[in-house]
């Protein structure tokens, strides 16, 4: 069963021993806590890793104003965008030097293809980013719901495991990346 946010904020305060929210609306403490920090860490999560699910190419468009600087070009990035993976030209996503400014890619590229993160919808999410985000929110919303710094403390510990264990899974649904222009292997040929 795919889960929203409300779904998923439910599910987290319900491992910590409290009432569970339908919206973030509903007057209660459970419902603020859980309205202030869930999509700022939904976002940190998702940043985290370069995760499969939440990874998207697109070609960026050109601003008409260059950069003050280093670069001679600025490109618009998405608004999904959550963070650079790599950027590249004609059709490859990697191999470019860049920089990330405000809301801006600048590059010396006239063209660009950049991979990112990008905020997917909840109902998307896998089950194993499901279960890492849940016990995150558990961790986070541990403390100023229950004042109980060790238990805040485990919550924070499983969750680090629960983000090994994600990592591991979503690894698996792509190929190993191969080395590419490399000296060492270069200097065998």
């Amino acid at each position: 069963m795919a889960l929203d946010d409300i779904g998923l904020c439910a599910r987290a305060l319900a491992r910590i021993g409290v009432h569970p929210i339908t919206s973030f609306a509903d007057g209660t403490t459970e419902s603020e806590i859980a309205g202030l920090l869930y999509a700022p860490l939904r976002d940190a999560v998702l940043s985290s890793y370069p995760w499969n699910f939440a990874t998207r190419q697109v070609s960026l468009t050109r601003l008409a104003t260059p950069p003050n600087g280093d670069y001679q070009y600025a490109y618009q990035l998405p608004n999904d965008f959550l963070r650079a993976i790599s950027a590249g030209i004609g059709g490859r996503g990697r191999g470019i030097n860049y920089r990330i400014a405000r809301n801006e890619l600048h590059s010396d590229a006239s063209e660009i293809l950049l991979t990112y993160i990008f905020r997917p919808d909840e109902t998307s999410f896998p089950p194993y980013f499901d279960a890492l985000l849940m016990t995150r929110l558990a961790a986070e919303f541990c403390l100023p719901l229950t004042e109980n710094i060790a238990r805040a403390d485990v919550l924070s510990r499983q969750a680090d495991s629960e983000f090994t264990r994600a990592r591991q899974i979503d690894s698996q649904q792509d190929s190993p990346s191969r080395i590419e222009n490399f000296t060492l292997i270069d200097a065998r040929d």
